[in-house]
């Protein structure tokens, strides 16, 4: 794609999570305001009321998925951050900006692409007048999770890659480290035929006035570990996209 290569490697692993595993004690849940109906557009309508746990109160609103139903690649970040907060829709800010130049490069149509974070608020503290990202924990990403669990069902995609460690725990538990898997194509039943774990766009836009060695390693690795992911798949024409898509009888 686009002149990369990547030296795929496709690994058995014995997921740590599941959409039945129990959260934390105390944690709320956001399953009572997910509709039963696997619609994107009514999904995304719905998390609009959502209030399973208080991310809300502090949030300008939802930001929920975006992308086509019948993507065969499903993107899954942490959280919106402060531009996507104020937009109303994920991967927007300096971020995204990232993400689609590293989807350009391998070759990915981002029109083609299912983009979404794993908790829908975003989570801040002030500086000043800024709002600051702070981490998820792990009580709102599990009452955040029948969300994401709702949307795979619904976009049902070939392949899940999971841009930082947050989301990819979301999947293989709180054991997974970035250091360790990243790049790898892992099983990805019940939820996708792979799963990739890769940077996060902001990590990489951490990485730059620091160590220049470990920012142009992690900048170019980023989108070869995506041309690896899309590499499995057939991206579909515009025509495909606008044309629904059959459900299968099971994940």
């Amino acid at each position: 794609m686009n002149g990369l290569t990547h030296g795929i490697r496709i690994v058995a692993k014995k997921h740590a999570g599941s959409p039945d595993d129990a959260g934390p004690a105390g944690a709320g849940s956001a399953a009572p305001f997910v509709p039963e109906t696997r619609s994107v557009r009514t999904l995304a309508a719905a998390a609009q009321q959502c209030r399973g746990c208080d991310l809300y109160k502090n949030a300008t609103q939802v930001v929920f998925g975006a992308g086509p139903s019948t993507a065969s690649v499903m993107f899954v970040g942490e959280q919106p951050g402060d531009q996507e907060d104020r937009q109303g829709e994920p991967f927007v800010g300096p971020a995204g900006a990232l993400l689609d130049k590293a989807l350009e490069d391998a070759g990915i149509p981002r029109a083609h692409v299912y983009v979404t974070n794993a908790v829908k608020h975003f989570k801040w503290e002030p500086r000043g007048k800024r709002r600051l990202h702070v981490k998820p924990n792990a009580a709102e990403i599990h009452a955040c999770r029948p969300w994401l669990d709702a949307e795979i069902e619904a976009v049902r995609p070939e392949v899940i890659v999971c841009l930082g460690s947050t989301a990819a725990q979301v999947f293989f538990g709180r054991s997974f480290r970035l250091t360790k898997s990243r790049g790898v194509l892992e099983e990805g039943h019940p939820w996708a035929r792979r799963i990739l774990a890769t940077f996060h766009p902001s990590a990489v836009l951490r990485m730059k006035g620091g160590d220049d060695h470990e920012y142009t390693r992690a900048r170019r690795a980023f989108p070869l570990d995506l041309a690896g992911a899309a590499s499995l798949v057939k991206f579909a024409s515009e025509r495909a996209l606008r044309r629904p898509r059959r459900r299968a009888a099971a994940l």
